[in-house]
């Protein structure tokens, strides 16, 4: 099925002239064979959004938001990311002949940069980008803007700045059965949380936002039951997920709070098991941030918060080819000889 018959209903009657598409959408949902019994789940499934044309669910956002700069005829796009947004934008301008020009956080993963080069994209780190809350609200603003000026528009994947574009993750809710119990999704600035809660706002699932303890500006407050989220100090490590300030944080808190969900905050540490197991016991190739939801997962199941019949998904949401260095780690006590052909395997 054809992205645009998922998401459509979020391009305003883009016309088809407009519309610029790799394939993205319809990505798989996968049963899991080994974690889920492990932990007592018997319906414990992986959206596997690694499996879209960039390899992250970045490419719905970007494949709205470019198409609907071409309807407005603008020529350059204008974006932050901490990787995948950019690879995702970098490419769909590429196809679409639109300029794209991103700032990047301090920390992205060299992949990431790559990716985004080999698009075509002009790109520039920024010192304390994504780690320190007021340098990241100035860089917004100071693209905001440039953004102004005829032609240019800001994307970010936040509704707070780039709504029509983040109308195109909401196709990740459809995708989903109704009869989901839980939608588990990892959060920085909780953009991807907000659209699939609003995606499964008529349907009784409980959607629950997952982050890393070292940049809890919403699962914290959403489980405390305060009413906004919080600007914080990131010190986690975990790539994409990187975003101190509030962005979509209260109205994060709000879907989920009325959808049944709550917040759930994990370890790095605990993150990278996940991201292993998923690797080794599930055969599902996910960067670090793609495996948080899983890590909220366990720990909620383990914590009774899950009653053992229950459906839940976790949003796998890139690939691990997006971050050489966690993929590194993991492989630390693995090698691979170069050895004769009568020595091998003996």
């Amino acid at each position: 099925m054809s992205v645009w018959k998922h998401s459509n209903r979020y391009t305003h009657n883009i016309s088809e002239e407009y519309q610029t598409t790799l394939g993205e959408g319809g990505t798989p949902l996968v049963r899991s064979r080994s974690i889920g019994p492990a932990a007592g789940l018997k319906n414990l499934f992986f959206k596997l959004e690694s499996g879209n044309p960039t390899g992250s669910y970045k490419d719905r956002f970007a494949a709205v938001a470019i198409s609907d700069m071409l309807r407005n005829g603008d020529h350059t796009c204008l974006a932050t990311s901490s990787g995948n947004t950019g690879a995702a934008l970098a490419a769909y301008c590429a196809a679409a002949k639109i300029r794209c020009r991103i700032a990047v956080v301090e920390t992205a993963p060299l992949a990431k940069l790559q990716q985004m080069l080999a698009y075509g994209a002009e790109i520039e780190r920024v010192r304390g980008f994504g780690l320190d809350a007021s340098v990241t609200q100035s860089v917004i603003e100071t693209l905001h803007q440039k953004a102004a000026e005829s032609g240019y528009a800001l994307q970010v994947s936040a509704f707070r700045w780039s709504p029509v574009g983040m109308e195109g993750v909401q196709s990740i809710a459809h995708e989903l059965p109704q009869e989901v119990d839980h939608v588990f999704s990892p959060a920085g600035g909780g953009g991807l949380t907000l659209a699939v809660g609003r995606g499964l706002a008529d349907t009784p699932t409980s959607v629950h936002c997952v982050q890393p303890e070292g940049n809890d500006t919403i699962a914290g407050p959403l489980r405390k039951g305060l009413a906004h989220a919080r600007d914080v100090e990131c010190t986690s490590q975990i790539s994409g997920l990187q975003v101190a300030n509030v962005i979509d944080g209260d109205e994060v808190i709000v879907t989920c709070r009325k959808s049944g969900g709550t917040g759930h905050t994990v370890t790095d540490e605990e993150v990278y098991q996940a991201q292993a197991r998923l690797a080794r016991e599930e055969g599902i190739f996910s960067e670090p941030a793609g495996a948080v939801a899983l890590a909220g997962i366990l720990q909620a199941t383990e914590n009774g918060e899950i009653e053992k019949e229950e459906s839940v998904v976790a949003l796998v949401t890139g690939s691990g080819f997006k971050d050489a260095t966690s993929i590194e780690l993991l492989n630390a006590n693995s090698s691979c000889r170069l050895v004769d052909l009568t020595d091998l395997f003996a």
